[in-house]
């Protein structure tokens, strides 16, 4: 429905328009369409999108009616971008490591729980994200830094996630050079700030720059430990509720209720710290971790690991995750795993834990086969973010080990 919103806005109040325009301070943009509304948290390339389906939408019902046939709409993007991407695992993995690999990475993406609920499904954007984004860290690679900038580029403005496969592409473009290894990161940096001007540019020019930067940095004022997420945060979450409900609903009622998300504002008016700099400090030590370990890798599989641990680190540490952030990992560790037979494990675990943690909060969308998450007894979901807390260090030893493996042989991959 916020998508729906967001393209109808897009049409009749002005694409440019929806974060708001001008004032002291900037003014919040309101997007309406009927009896709903709501503000935009997302970089515009995601308007543009769907601006650009809405419209076609439009031609077919002039009244904007909240069809079956705008549902389909309103994915579309989403599972063209499932196609294209699926391809592009194919072709990449192809020329990299020959056909037999390249069959598994797509088929390893396409034939995925985790990429059927995202997309065609529950309708996420993610994958609109992550074609750009997958194609972004292979250019940079291959020896192409000014088209991995301008993806990367896209990427980010498409959904801000993918702001944590900067440091990846910079790393592969660097790496990626044959000669002059600081001129291929230059041309990336230059290719990425020439190609965000232009998708801003519409946005400066009537004077909506601040007013774009403060609705998508809503993002980082999320009042979440854990929004469903399956991390550490939903565990901590757990324990927290669990432990202060004892006293009025007994110890068998209070460990065995379901959760529900936990404010970071209730953490510190208990008295406790604002977890938010501690969480950041682990990602980031996890991210320059990881950083370490490849620095002196120009193997696809390697950055393309790389990248897919740096988004496990952020879902399983960050706080105000949300259930969908751990899609990119998905079409990055079937690159990996398609070369690296130990990363194929990893890659089948994750993909269980995006498919099952979107399953067991919303099933297949709006009430339809949601299941009942008590079954366990313990809320199914705590389980599962601390199992996903298991396979985070699990996925640590695989990724380090493969860091230190010798680049894949052809000759020697696993065809299947």
């Amino acid at each position: 429905m916020v998508w729906k919103t967001w393209s109808y806005g897009a049409l009749h109040q002005g694409v440019t328009t929806l974060y708001g325009v001008g004032g002291t301070p900037p003014l919040r943009g309101l997007v309406r369409w009927g009896d709903r509304s709501t503000t935009v948290d997302y970089p515009p390339v995601a308007l543009y999108e769907l601006a650009g389906i809405g419209r076609i939408y439009q031609a077919f019902s002039p009244q904007f009616a909240n069809t079956r046939r705008l549902n389909i709409a309103i994915k579309l993007p989403g599972v063209l971008a499932e196609v294209v991407l699926t391809w592009l695992l194919y072709a990449l993995a192809r020329r990299r490591y020959g056909l037999g690999p390249a069959r598994w990475a797509s088929i390893a993406y396409w034939a995925n729980p985790a990429s059927i609920l995202n997309g065609a499904i529950l309708g996420y954007l993610d994958p609109l994200m992550a074609l750009p984004a997958v194609g972004s860290v292979s250019a940079a690679a291959l020896g192409a830094p000014l088209i991995a900038g301008a993806l990367i580029a896209i990427a980010c403005l498409t959904k801000a996630q993918a702001i944590f496969l900067v440091p990846v592409v910079a790393l592969a473009a660097w790496n990626g050079a044959t000669s002059k290894p600081a001129r291929g990161a230059a041309q990336m940096v230059g290719a990425a700030a020439i190609v965000s001007f232009a998708l801003l540019l519409p946005y400066l020019l009537i004077g909506a720059g601040r007013n774009l930067v403060q609705g998508v940095s809503a993002l980082l004022r999320h009042d979440m430990l854990s929004a469903y997420a399956a991390n550490a945060w939903w565990v901590f979450t757990y324990f927290m509720r669990a432990s202060y409900a004892v006293a009025d609903m007994g110890w068998w009622a209070a460990w065995t209720m379901p959760m529900r998300i936990l404010g970071i504002s209730t953490i510190v008016k208990l008295g406790y710290t604002d977890p938010r700099p501690f969480a950041t400090a682990a990602v980031l030590l996890a991210t320059l971790w990881a950083l370490w370990r490849a620095r002196r890798s120009r193997e696809l599989s390697v950055l393309s690991a790389l990248g897919a641990f740096i988004v496990h680190a952020y879902f399983v540490l960050g706080v105000a995750v949300h259930e969908n952030h751990l899609f990119l990992a998905v079409p990055l560790l079937a690159l990996a795993g398609c070369a690296r037979p130990r990363l194929r494990r990893i890659h089948f675990a994750v993909s269980g834990v995006v498919a099952l943690n979107l399953f067991l909060f919303f099933g297949f969308g709006r009430g339809t086969l949601v299941p009942p998450r008590m079954f366990t007894i313990v809320d199914a979901t705590v389980l599962l973010a601390a199992a996903n807390c298991v396979l985070f260090v699990w996925h640590a030893r695989i990724f380090a080990a493969e860091c230190r493996s010798p680049e894949p042989n052809r000759s020697l991959i696993v065809e299947v």
